[in-house]
């Protein structure tokens, strides 16, 4: 029944089938905002980055003196026997407020108001590393799309091409100066474009749909790429420095929290220094018994006590004896610091190894861009040169065919070495830490 209404819904609302069906026209820069403004990985970056600096505000917290309150109600029966006289404290109250200031505690407040700056700052990269990979697979989809719609395109001009050649062979067997062979050898070769094409068309359509993925965008989107005229501009001097890279910096925050973190298991064998104040008030509290009235008789009385009262107290607090468990943590801790530093050490050489070859590969993805440039003006040629003597009979089919496939694979290749090298730039400036 709901698949019965749905149906019917999507046939009475007007025009939102055609709506479903507008294409989605698209630059680099737009499919680059509108990955960034769907990725969840980056939405969670960002709540990271919030839970950061709240975790910050919240360690600032204990520099400042913290407020108390407290108030209780007590109904005591029977009534207390005191002596002859009752205490009855049915109702009795008890209300007060504390004031608690710490003075001294060994440097423990002081190092985790600093980790929380570091985790506020890791926050921070993790986010700008996070946003750099959304990036960095935005524009793989991106181009890996442009070119294999390319590779469509020419793979149809390629298939027109060995149409407008077989009915030049049907008339050349008609006129008896081609043989049928000719036209078997065309017509093969046919099915293989024809193939070729079909699956050029499947690739398109994964490429589509993983591009819809990353801009989180429908699946039947139908998306149309607006930097279809790629310019490759020769690579300059390339900066091969990993300074601004996020992961180096959240390596040399983790070594800062480690020096910070010994700081805070040391306190743990320091002296704690702190102050108390506060005030309390009690009431309702009722003191039945007799009294002599100095002339041999007896009179009942009722007390009743009600006060407040205020307190002060300095504390100090010194571990004496604990079977060295604080300084084993210590040691533990000052281990941590070590690996947190070999670590340091083994990741930059890995990442500056990332960095050189980032560098290698837009040198050399700009070489095959000109090799493939070069290529493709001399099969143009090649195949012009051909076609003219199959046309005045210089030549044999094989010349013509070969040129044909000899044009589509250097088309190919330019497609490839063209789009390669645009992911190639973007992944040199995040290898090196500066794509936004």
């Amino acid at each position: 029944m709901k698949r019965i209404l749905i149906y019917i819904a999507a046939i009475v609302v007007p025009g939102m089938g055609a709506a479903a069906q507008n294409p989605l026209v698209l630059s680099q820069a737009e499919c680059r905002q509108m990955a960034l403004a769907h990725n969840e990985e980056l939405k969670k970056a960002d709540n990271a980055l919030r839970q950061a600096e709240l975790d910050k505000a919240i360690a600032f917290t204990a520099y400042l003196p913290k407020f108390d309150a407290m108030a209780s109600g007590t109904y005591v029966f029977p009534d207390l026997d005191m002596m002859g006289a009752e205490l009855q404290m049915r109702g009795m109250y008890f209300a007060g407020i504390t004031l608690t200031q710490p003075i001294y505690a060994g440097g423990r407040i002081m190092a985790g108001n600093k980790l929380a700056k570091i985790g506020r700052e890791c926050a921070a990269e993790t986010q700008r590393k996070t946003r750099m990979e959304v990036i960095a697979d935005a524009d793989h989809a991106y181009w890996t799309f442009i070119a294999v719609e390319r590779k469509v395109r020419m793979l149809e001009t390629y298939s027109r091409q060995m149409e407008a050649l077989y009915r030049q062979a049907e008339v050349s067997v008609a006129a008896e100066m081609g043989t049928e062979n000719d036209l078997l050898r065309i017509t093969t070769k046919r099915s293989e474009i024809e193939y070729q094409l079909q699956k050029a068309r499947n690739g398109s359509d994964l490429c589509r749909l993983a591009l819809c993925n990353v801009l989180g965008k429908s699946l039947d989107t139908e998306i149309v790429p607006t930097d279809t005229v790629i310019s490759v501009a020769a690579p300059t001097r390339m900066d091969e420095s990993i300074a601004e890279r996020p992961e180096l910096k959240l390596l040399q925050m983790q070594v800062g929290a480690q020096q910070e973190q010994i700081k805070s298991v040391r306190a743990d064998i320091l002296p704690m220094v702190g102050l108390s104040a506060g005030y309390s008030y009690y009431g309702n509290v009722k003191m039945n018994g007799v009294a002599s009235d100095g002339m041999g008789g007896y009179v009942p009385y009722t007390q009743k006590f009600q006060d407040g009262f205020g307190l002060a107290m300095l504390s100090v607090n010194i571990p004496l004896f604990h079977w060295g468990e604080g300084l084993k943590k210590v040691k533990k801790a000052r281990l941590d610091l070590q690996n947190a530093e070999l670590d340091l050490q083994r990741n930059t050489r890995l990442l500056s190894i990332e960095v050189r070859q980032a560098v290698q590969n837009v040198t050399d993805g700009y070489r095959m861009v000109e090799t493939a440039e070069l290529g493709c003006r001399q099969a143009d040629e090649n195949l012009r040169v051909m076609q003219g003597r199959y046309d005045a009979s210089m030549c044999t089919l094989t010349d013509l065919l070969d040129a044909q496939s000899q044009w589509q694979q250097s088309q190919s290749n330019y497609i490839e070495a063209q789009t390669q090298y645009k992911i190639y730039e973007t992944e040199y400036l995040r290898a090196t830490g500066r794509l936004e």
